[in-house]
């Protein structure tokens, strides 16, 4: 990390997890993340949501939630781009 009260930079590339017609779960989701330029996690199987998410999983598209954990924090340049398959 940099020091305190200067901007991070996360690079994520997130994967949702896939599901059949029936809404029956066929694969995991995945991730990818980089902090400050340095791979943390390269495709790291994601097997549920986490407890802190407001919604159960499902095949639907839905928002994202950030976390702050009660630390002062500011987000911004934040984007959200669908990649082809």
């Amino acid at each position: 990390c940099l020091p305190p009260l200067q901007w991070q930079t996360y690079d994520i590339d997130f994967t949702a997890a896939k599901f059949d017609k029936d809404g029956k779960k066929t694969a995991n989701a995945r991730m990818t993340v980089k902090h400050n330029g340095v791979l943390i996690h390269k495709d790291v199987e994601v097997p549920k949501r986490t407890t802190a998410s407001p919604l159960t999983e499902g095949s639907q598209n839905g928002p994202i939630y950030l976390q702050d954990h009660g630390n002062p924090m500011r987000f911004r340049n934040i984007w959200v781009v669908e990649l082809d398959d």
